[in-house]
């Protein structure tokens, strides 16, 4: 186990964002552990939410840019499995250690975590206005 999450961990790369000793576990745990994986596993976020909209929201590629933001919002909320493959994705990097510090407060990490993500793919939403094949 231990060769895992070493290799874990140097394949994540750094810490991302601030941490200080003021920092609070969620804090810390989202700056060291989910911002360095969400960086890690971006293009597959892309090509799973590019697929997802191929699939369940056909007309977004002609929604206006505004629109296209709270669809992407709306589809991480609102549709429980599409969040459920995206925290997989993004759990399946995690430590043991880490694993065991997140479920001590999943529901506070879970919402940093989606939080993070969709501001990461609002922040691209360049990349969906041509319909992928």
């Amino acid at each position: 186990m231990e060769d895992r999450d070493t290799f874990l961990k140097e394949f994540r790369g750094e810490t991302l964002g601030t941490v200080s000793a003021q920092s609070s576990p969620d804090e810390l745990f989202q700056n060291q552990t989910i911002r360095p994986i969400l960086k890690l596993q971006n293009d597959l976020f892309i090509a799973v939410f590019v697929n997802y909209i191929n699939k369940n929201k056909r007309d977004f590629y002609s929604y206006s840019v505004e629109k296209k933001l709270q669809a992407i919002e709306n589809s991480i909320q609102k549709d429980i499995k599409f969040r459920n493959s995206l925290k997989g994705i993004v759990m399946g990097l995690f430590t043991i250690d880490e694993y065991d510090t997140y479920i001590q407060n999943s529901s506070n990490l879970n919402k940093r975590m989606m939080n993070l993500l969709i501001e990461r793919l609002k922040s691209q939403v360049q990349l969906f206005e041509v319909e992928a094949k």
